[in-house]
């Protein structure tokens, strides 16, 4: 059986919001708490928050867009929350949408592919060697980190589309998928991360796939759920395209309309706990390591207290 992570419904704006998150993976079946890109508060510092404040859980950032901070500064910020709370942490990195690295750097990354295996390659490899050196088109690197005695890091990288699948197969320790079906999950992703991985003679990485959740209920509308959840991603063009290629049509002009095709598509999962736990299955059988369960949707529209008790019927259903 594969293992059932959780995923901070929200974007905290005080470090204390995530502490009964954090407080749930330590009591709970739950293997990891996750964040994703904060834009109030950085996950490494509220992730550290948490483990001072008590709990002291697995964590993962799924994940840090690449034009907040240089490779080596990523590294040493990775390695420090593993110091901090004494636990095994997944630094997962990706480039963002194009017009958000207009908005940082005045233009976006000529070579998506090559900016990334630059990043991945140089936060690897500063973490395992005591110096590394990079003289790349996009990142420069002269130096090491100093020793830390730390637990380890894997370092990650957002996975949508086959080019990024093989470039995480030949350099990154984890491979993380957001809102990808199980079809094309298997289908697509899982042959390109094998493929990337051979050309580097290295094992397959592991597989962490992010999915929105949730129960369905007499009164909800599983539409609105998946668009409080994922209407943000139905505008970016890097994720429509994936979508496309899993069969899934959406249209930035009718958000609703996508949000229904995701809900058919089992890009949102709803049901009951068994069957939820059943597709959850489908993913440990594709290949995936891990499933990280995201009810942001329950959290925007029902409220935080909705929100934990869907999420642990949701864990303790896939887990028993």
């Amino acid at each position: 059986m594969g293992k059932v992570s959780v995923l901070v419904p929200f974007v905290p704006h005080r470090a204390e919001h995530i502490v009964p998150y954090a407080a749930y993976v330590q009591w709970s079946p739950a293997h990891r708490l996750w964040q994703g890109q904060g834009t109030l508060i950085d996950p490494h510092q509220s992730l550290a928050f948490a483990a001072a404040s008590g709990f002291r859980v697995p964590v993962g950032i799924g994940v840090a867009l690449m034009p907040f901070r240089h490779p080596y500064d990523a590294a040493m910020q990775a390695r420090s929350l593993a110091a901090v709370t004494g636990n095994s942490v997944v630094a997962g990195y990706g480039p963002g949408a194009a017009v958000f690295q207009e908005g940082l750097m005045g233009a976006a990354y000529a070579s998506q592919l090559t900016a990334v295996r630059e990043y991945v390659s140089t936060v690897r490899g500063l973490l395992h060697n005591d110096s590394y050196t990079l003289d790349g088109d996009y990142f420069r690197v002269r130096s090491g980190l100093h020793p830390l005695p730390a637990p380890p890091v894997e370092v990650g990288l957002g996975v949508l589309r086959p080019g990024m699948a093989r470039v995480a197969g030949a350099l990154a320790d984890v491979a993380i998928t957001w809102l990808t079906p199980v079809n094309y999950l298997r289908d697509v992703v899982m042959p390109a991360l094998k493929e990337g991985a051979a050309s580097a003679d290295r094992p397959t990485p592991r597989v962490v796939a992010m999915m929105p959740v949730a129960l369905a209920r007499p009164d909800r509308d599983p539409a609105r759920l998946a668009l409080a959840s994922n209407e943000g991603h139905l505008r970016l063009a890097h994720y429509q395209d994936m979508l496309r290629k899993a069969g899934i049509d959406t249209d930035p002009a009718d958000l609703k309309a996508g949000a229904k095709a995701l809900v058919e598509g089992q890009a949102f999962l709803y049901g009951t706990v068994e069957e939820i736990a059943e597709q959850i299955r489908a993913f440990w059988d594709a290949g995936v390591d891990e499933v990280v369960v995201n009810l942001t949707g329950v959290y925007f529209t029902e409220g935080p207290k909705a929100a934990l008790t869907e999420l642990d019927e949701i864990v303790r259903g896939a887990t028993r």
